[in-house]
């Protein structure tokens, strides 16, 4: 699963979680550590992309997310890789909180 547009991201992101492995949209390294603790909540996460701003190979998303009754807006970097494909290099869950 690869991301051809940083707008793509949140969709791709939101369904390899809910299959619960969503390191692929990582470059290494990158992953937050709140990510274990969520990918143990059960219920289908879902997001809401606000605003995807992209410069050359740099992109910045604002993303409204939920997993049940826990919701935040993500605060993220992603970066297109070699291959053609963008990857989170920052990852934020919980944005300015």
């Amino acid at each position: 699963m690869i991301a051809r547009t940083p707008e793509e991201l949140p969709t791709l992101f939101a369904a390899a979680f809910n299959e619960g492995d969503p390191s692929e949209l990582y470059e290494p390294g990158a992953q937050p550590d709140e990510l274990v603790a969520h990918l143990q909540l059960t219920e289908k996460m879902t997001v809401v992309t606000r605003k995807v701003i992209t410069r050359g190979d740099l992109a910045l998303l604002i993303v409204d997310w939920r997993i049940g009754d826990v919701t935040g807006t993500a605060t993220d970097v992603a970066r297109r890789g070699p291959d053609g494909g963008w990857r989170y290099a920052i990852d934020n869950p919980s944005g300015v909180a």
